[in-house]
């Protein structure tokens, strides 16, 4: 079974930092790019961070331009994405996505950026 899952959401105060992983279960990452999508209430799921599968070229929104990073190990079939100077309308559900033959989406973990 493929999937994906991903980890270190919470809430943060504004000005803080949180890392988020994405770990792949039962496939190796290597040949797919990969990104970060996010997906605030009662808006549309929008694209954050997205990297290649060697990592050659990564993307961001321009709202996460300067604040996020976003890094690969493919040795460790992880993804991440540092997020420093948070804001609260980065709040929302963070979610991984692989992109190759297949498109696979992780569940999701929640990110609450609140004083």
């Amino acid at each position: 079974q493929v999937h994906l899952v991903e980890s270190g959401g919470g809430l943060v105060q504004p000005g803080g930092s949180l890392r988020l992983s994405c770990e792949a279960s039962g496939f190796s990452l290597s040949t797919y790019a990969m990104s970060w999508y996010r997906q605030a209430p009662e808006k549309e799921r929008e694209l954050v961070a997205g990297i290649t599968s060697v990592g050659d070229i990564i993307m961001y929104a321009d709202s996460a331009k300067g604040r996020f990073t976003i890094s690969r190990d493919n040795a460790k079939k992880k993804v991440y994405l540092q997020m420093n100077s948070l804001k609260p309308e980065d709040t929302g559900v963070y979610y991984c996505k692989a992109a190759g033959w297949r498109t696979l989406w992780g569940q999701g973990t929640q990110v609450t950026v609140s004083s």
